[in-house]
């Protein structure tokens, strides 16, 4: 699939579906939330969260007190959701529209967050451009959500690759090194369940 053709995606998606009639959303992301809070960074750590969407993650964070948060996705269908919910705090958050593949950061960060966006890359150009803008714009921990072996091949009609602790590391142990990985069962909107595996990472 080409950029434009997954931007086109991913932009009918948000127009024409509610949070709850699509498979990832989540009341409160708490396991990201606890990676996130591990790391011990202060309240003016730089965060990014890829592939971000109209999720829930922005909410807590900033009800946490962080102050520096990027969001980027590929929709800007679904960061204007996340804006409009938010309100008049949504000014505190920065927000960028882009494929992350195509991302050129101009800053680096101290966190970057990705659950789900990850494992829809397919190709290994996509997963080696992913990987380089996260070695280059990450000071110091990656956090990284995607679906495990023992959960979906598809999610929103694309394909996507699964992992595992040691598959996923192992893309990443050029520039980083593990901390951690759980697996985690996600409850969908419609009560069917989604293995995850997510892995914290630190800058080496």
């Amino acid at each position: 699939m080409s950029s434009s053709d997954n931007k086109n995606h991913w932009e009918n998606v948000y127009e024409t579906k509610s949070p709850d009639q699509v498979s990832w959303t989540q009341k409160k992301p708490q396991t990201s939330l606890d990676f996130i809070r591990s790391s011990g960074l202060g309240k003016d750590a730089r965060i990014i969260d890829i592939g971000g969407g109209d999720s829930n993650l922005v909410d807590f964070l900033l009800e946490e007190g962080y102050e520096n948060i990027t969001v980027l996705d590929i929709s800007a269908n679904a960061l204007e959701k996340a804006r409009e919910r938010l309100g008049e705090i949504a000014n505190k958050v920065k927000w960028i529209a882009t494929d992350i593949t195509a991302f050129e950061p101009t800053e680096t960060y101290d966190i970057w967050h990705d659950r789900a966006a990850f494992h829809f890359l397919t190709t290994p150009e996509q997963v080696s451009k992913y990987i380089t803008i996260a070695e280059n714009s990450v000071n110091n921990f990656l956090i990284l959500g995607t679906f495990s072996k023992n959960g979906p091949t598809k999610c929103s009609g694309l394909d996507i690759q699964q992992y595992d602790e040691e598959s996923l590391s192992e893309k990443f142990e050029g520039s980083f090194e593990k901390i951690k990985c759980i697996t985690e069962d996600h409850i969908t909107p419609f009560e069917t369940v989604q293995n995850f595996v997510f892995c914290s990472f630190q800058k080496r």
